[in-house]
């Protein structure tokens, strides 16, 4: 035990006003008397001698100087005993006594002293933080409660409990106490007249925890004296805290980045584990069409997955462990890896990615297995099973941590199935499940007669956009005959390998047929009927082939052999050869008679996904403004719908300036499109240039959706027309002059209003000053169309080499 004074509260001296407060242990002896007469137990007699042996010094019954305190240790351990079990280990207990209300602590027991102050200076430590309770507001609610209690008749609350925190000497790590203010032994002592105070208004004071200053002006501090004696006790709630930090992390998962997540949930398992040398990782069950998969972004620092990425053995052979491991997962623990666990593959890795000492422990949410907790460290013998048995009560929250993991990666998955491959867009959805709702109200009332209703969206706004690869169909056609080219050349060389070796007549027939088909290849007058020639070589040349690669010996070798040629080895070698040739060059991943449709498809599928992705942004740009209706169609290029109205979000009133914002958007993003697809031809196997289409409707129109087709889709003849339009003007010509409308580097903009076109002619202005429209615009008349007269034509050039806005 130790009489030093300390005072735990100088930061806050100056929040509060003065306390006339003093040491007595009046109230403390009135207290022991009072317990006296009413115990029937051996222990009266104790508490008597007690008494009597504090009553020895007169002094000791009146206020005490706090400089004096030290005076009376004797009695101050007297004090203590009775406080404290008799069994009880000093060495364990946080224990002191301070002056009232104002916490100067003046006789304590040694591990209390040890906890709170520098071992070479004897004052607080400087790491010692005051979580939520030396505040002003807290310090007030503890007088204030023994005022109201004692003058009136206010019923006391519980504000004494205090956290503070600290770093352990032991382990570097953060650890947290309850301190416990026992204000039992403190009498209050009225120096002035008492206020008359609304017992109402100050209830709602304590109950909303309202400023204490309000507190303060109604009931003066310097009315009253304090004398007698705090009581302070701190408990270790560094686990209670742990996780409660890990609750807290939980819930507010989006105020975290992923870094900082998972270091906030590491914190608090290394606090209830109390090993700064142990880690943790965590890997949440994840599976796609009940198939185990690993996904990078929801894997927390696994050790196992770390160490299985840098090394040769093939994810395939991880995930199959894994699901042998799920199939009945136990508990996994290895105090120091011997070389025993190394004949294990996963536990050789991690030996040699430094791991000393590892555990794997299932995690359940609902009695399913949702994932898995590693614990590990580089240390030998860091984790026990002492350590591993104060994880348990985190272990519910990790699995609400993998369980929330999971709901997410499958949301996810939905998002992008709605997104990329149905109608059933965020715009829209409301609608949809208006209409579910009607319909599971109707089949209760109704069973019988319940359907579904039509979905659709009136006094819509639609805007039709293309980007088309220029001269697809052309550029495809040459690709393939120049493939064909060199597939039936080295054809026809394998049939006269065929016809010398074998002297197999029907070889010489087959060489025929080839040479007649490549002259049709190679006439660049007629185009190809692919499907005869495919049809030519599955149904005769590939059996012919294949028949002779299989059956090396033929009639002719055999013939041969039988006259005792010593050729027969070689000419099977040669015939071989010759097919294996053929079938290697048309091999379509890998062979040289594929290499101009697999360039065209390379730098096709670049132009598509990088204006795929572009359209993405655009998408999500949009919708800030103004909720819309976004659909794209894969064609050679790319085709995208986009609706906009009052009826798509009936909760936000509409106006035309978010038509004109959206226009406007439209066209930016056709010129940044231009750029993006111009920049990408030096990396192109197959240079390919694009055109960019709009056509500008100038009314609204209706949609609906199509159950059977799965998406929106116009309603109504007049609305037919506006489909029929944008589905003919792709191709259409300049009036007069047989000249394709849609061209490289430009935009062109199909229309019927004049009205409409000068709408546009604003926008374009405005994007020439910023330098992104050349200024090259053009007035165009559009020849006619089966069915559609009057058309007309704005086009411009993209300045393909300004910097992008």
């Amino acid at each position: 035990m130790k009489s030093i004074l300390l005072d735990v509260s100088e930061d806050s001296q100056k929040e509060m006003p003065k306390i006339d407060a003093v040491i007595s242990f009046r109230k403390y002896i009135a207290y022991l008397k009072d317990r006296i007469s009413r115990e029937k137990s051996v222990r009266k007699i104790f508490l008597q001698m007690v008494i009597e042996k504090l009553e020895e010094n007169p002094a000791f019954l009146d206020n005490i100087p706090i400089a004096e305190i030290h005076l009376y240790e004797e009695q101050l351990n007297l004090v203590y005993g009775l406080m404290i079990p008799a069994v009880a280990d000093e060495k364990n207990i946080l224990w002191a006594l301070s002056t009232p209300i104002s916490p100067t602590i003046f006789f304590g027991t040694d591990n209390f002293y040890n906890l709170m102050t520098e071992e070479k200076t004897g004052q607080i430590r400087c790491d010692l933080v005051k979580e939520d309770s030396m505040s002003m507001k807290q310090k007030a609610l503890i007088v204030y409660a023994i005022i109201l209690e004692k003058f009136y008749n206010f019923p006391a609350t519980n504000h004494t409990d205090m956290l503070v925190s600290l770093r352990d000497n032991q382990t570097g790590l953060q650890k947290f106490y309850k301190i416990n203010i026992d204000t039992r032994f403190t009498d209050v002592i009225l120096k002035g007249e008492l206020p008359d105070i609304n017992l109402d208004y100050i209830r709602r004071q304590f109950q909303e925890n309202a400023d204490s200053s309000e507190l303060v002006r109604l009931l003066p501090l310097s009315l009253f004296k304090f004398e007698g004696i705090s009581v302070l006790t701190l408990t270790d709630v560094t686990d209670d805290h742990a996780v409660e930090n890990l609750k807290n992390t939980i819930l507010n998962r989006n105020s975290f980045g992923a870094q900082a997540y998972y270091q906030h949930i590491t914190d608090s398992l290394k606090m209830l584990v109390e090993n700064r040398d142990v880690e943790f990782g965590m890997m949440p069950l994840l599976r796609v069409n009940n198939r185990l998969i690993f996904n990078k972004s929801t894997i927390l620092h696994s050790k196992l997955i770390n160490a299985a990425t840098a090394s040769d053995v093939a994810e395939e052979t991880y995930i199959s462990m894994a699901e042998e491991y799920f199939k009945s997962p136990k508990v996994l623990f290895m105090r120091n890896i011997t070389a025993d666990d190394e004949k294990h593959e996963f536990v050789k890795i991690l030996k040699n990615d430094g791991v000393e000492s590892y555990a794997l422990l299932p995690v359940y949410y609902d009695n399913k297995i949702v994932g898995v907790l590693e614990v590990f460290s580089s240390v030998p013998n860091a984790i026990d099973e002492h350590s591993l048995s104060k994880i348990n009560p985190a272990l519910p929250l990790i699995a609400q941590i993998f369980e929330n993991n999971i709901d997410e990666f499958n949301a996810n998955i939905e998002n992008v199935i709605r997104e990329k491959f149905t109608s059933l867009q965020p715009a829209v959805q409301w609608k949809f499940k208006d209409v579910a709702w009607h319909y599971l109200r109707d089949r209760n009332l109704k069973p019988h007669t319940a359907v579904i209703e039509s979905i659709g969206f009136k006094d819509v706004y639609p805007l039709y956009g293309a980007i088309d690869i220029r001269n697809s169909t052309i550029e495809r056609n040459a690709a393939l005959r120049e493939d064909l080219r060199l597939q039936f050349t080295v054809l026809i060389d394998t049939f006269c390998v065929l016809k010398q070796k074998l002297g197999f007549g029907l070889a010489d027939e087959m060489v025929f047929k080839c040479k007649k088909m490549l002259a049709q290849i190679t006439d660049e007058t007629r185009d190809n009927d692919e499907m005869k020639i495919q049809e030519f070589l599955e149904s005769e040349v590939h059996p012919f082939l294949t028949h002779f690669k299989e059956n090396r010996v033929t009639k002719g070798a055999a013939v041969l052999a039988l006259a005792g040629s010593d050729d027969t080895e070689n000419e099977n070698e040669e015939i071989s050869e010759a097919i294996d040739k053929y079938f290697r060059i048309t091999n379509p991943q890998t062979g040289a008679a594929y290499t101009n449709r697999r360039a065209l498809e390379s730098s096709m599928q670049t132009i598509n996904s990088s204006v795929n992705l572009y359209l993405d942004l655009f998408k999500t740009e949009i919708q800030q403004s103004y909720p819309t209706y976004f659909e794209k169609f894969r064609t050679d290029g790319i085709e995208y719908d986009i609706y906009i109205g009052q009826s798509i979000e009936p909760q936000k009133t509409f106006s035309n300036l978010y038509l004109k914002n959206i226009r406007l958007w439209q066209l930016t993003s056709m010129a940044a499109i231009a750029r993006i697809t111009h920049s990408l031809l030096p990396a192109m196997e197959k240079p390919l240039l694009t055109t960019q289409l709009i056509f500008i409707n100038s009314g609204s129109i209706d949609i609906s959706f199509r159950d059977d087709e799965r998406r929106f889709d116009v309603e109504g003849a007049y609305n037919i027309r506006y489909q029929v339009i944008k589905k003919r003007i792709d191709k259409v010509h300049v009036k007069g002059t047989g000249e394709r409308l849609t061209q490289p580097g430009k935009i062109a903009m199909v229309y019927f209003n004049n009205k409409s076109a000068e709408e546009y002619v604003d926008y374009i202005r405005y994007l020439q000053e910023q330098n992104t429209l050349l200024d090259d615009l053009e007035y165009l008349d559009l020849e006619e169309l089966q069915g559609v007269n009057g058309l007309k034509a704005l086009r411009i050039g993209v300045n393909l080499d300004s910097a992008w806005k």
